[in-house]
C-alpha cells in the first residue's frame, strides 16, 4: 500500500504546498515540517524543494530571500493572485474526483453485500 499511497500523493502535493502557503508564508524547510505534521511523514524535503522551484517557475507563489541566523538567505514563499487562482481550482476538481470516488466506491461496496 506505500507505494500506491506515494504514487497518489505525487498527484496532489502540488496542490498541498499551495494550500499550506495560503496559511502563510513559509521556506522549505518549514514547508516540510508543517506536511509532517499533517502526518504526511514520508515527504523529503528534495521532494519539497523540486515543487517550489516548479510552482516558482508557473509564476503561482512570489519568493523574497530573507536573511537566517544560519547560513546563507532563506527563500520564503507566498502564494500570489495566480497561486489562489490554481489553487480553487485545485479544490474544485478535488471534490468532484473525491465526490466519484466515493460513489464508485459505494457502488462496489453494495455490488459486494448483493455477492455479485
Amino acid at each position: 500500500m506505500a507505494k500506491q499511497s506515494t504514487e497518489m500523493l505525487k498527484g496532489i502535493l502540488e496542490g498541498i504546498i499551495l494550500a499550506i502557503l495560503a496559511v502563510s508564508p513559509a521556506y522549505g524547510y518549514e514547508i516540510t515540517a508543517r506536511l509532517r505534521e499533517q502526518g504526511f511523514t514520508d515527504i523529503v524535503e528534495g521532494t519539497v524543494y523540486s515543487l517550489l522551484v516548479r510552482v516558482e517557475r508557473r509564476g503561482l507563489v512570489d519568493v523574497e530571500k530573507v536573511p537566517s541566523e544560519k547560513g546563507p538567505p532563506r527563500k520564503v514563499y507566498w502564494l500570489n493572485a495566480s497561486g489562489r487562482g490554481y489553487l480553487e481550482e485545485f479544490w474544485s476538481t478535488w471534490g468532484f474526483l473525491a465526490d466519484r470516488i466515493e460513489q464508485l466506491r459505494h457502488i462496489v461496496e453494495e455490488s459486494q453485500k448483493e455477492g455479485k
